[in-house]
């Protein structure tokens, strides 16, 4: 069933649909740590509900970002996300794998690419189709992804991801292959102090040299980790 949120930022709003994937407080984290800059293009790769990119153009001085959504309902519910914002000038769907983003973009043009993938290894339990390819890396391999990010930038691009703690290494030998350079990263947790997620600015074919910030605790009530995001990091 669908119902309209408040996003709580400038008057934006947002379709959720139970009966696909509805985003959770990594999309905001990820929203707010990602920076593009005036004139800079951007692509998201599994955009889902488009919450992440909608967020981005309160955020920033957004001209164009081209979001990938294999889904088809997910990214019939992007379009109607994207419309009921008044965004269509500065988002544009595109619905197919990311595998095949020469046809519509070219490579090596883009400044920022970024990311709110599937962290677990492949697994089709659900009974919900939709929800078990968002949440599993079937069709988005942490190597895919890696390998899409780093065809789509320019020289010094930056990508922006969050991945599960325990998957690391995994994520780091994909930079690796991809000339990403992880140059900023910080790990989420909850109020018990347990490591949730991991939360990473790469950029390609820099020097290498991480900056590693402060945790963030994600599960405040009152929202004060979004502030946080701003005193801490930028």
């Amino acid at each position: 069933m669908e119902r309209i949120e408040d996003l709580e930022c400038k008057g934006l709003k947002i379709i959720q649909d139970d009966q696909l994937y509805t985003f959770t407080s990594d999309a905001v984290v990820l929203a707010n740590f990602i920076k593009i800059k005036k004139g800079e293009k951007a692509v998201e790769i599994g955009g889902g509900n488009g919450v992440i990119s909608i967020l981005l153009t309160a955020k920033n001085e957004v001209d164009e970002i081209n979001i990938f959504e294999i889904q088809k309902p997910m990214a019939n519910l992007a379009n109607k996300n994207i419309e009921l914002n008044n965004l269509q000038k500065k988002l544009k769907i595109i619905n197919d794998d990311i595998e095949n983003y020469e046809n519509y973009l070219g490579k090596n043009k883009y400044d920022v690419v970024f990311s709110n993938p599937p962290f677990m290894n492949c697994s089709f339990e659900n009974a919900n189709k939709v929800k078990s390819i968002a949440r599993h890396d079937k069709f988005l391999s942490i190597e895919k992804l890696c390998r899409c990010a780093g065809g789509l930038l320019k020289d010094k691009g930056r990508f922006y991801l969050c991945y599960l703690p325990e998957r690391l290494c995994e994520l780091f030998k994909q930079l690796a292959k991809n000339n990403l350079q992880p140059k900023k990263m910080f790990f989420t947790q909850n109020n018990k102090g347990q490591i949730k997620l991991c939360v990473i600015e790469a950029r390609k074919n820099a020097k290498s040299g991480v900056k590693i910030l402060p945790n963030l605790i994600v599960n405040n009530l009152d929202g004060s980790y979004v502030e946080a995001l701003h005193t801490k990091y930028f």
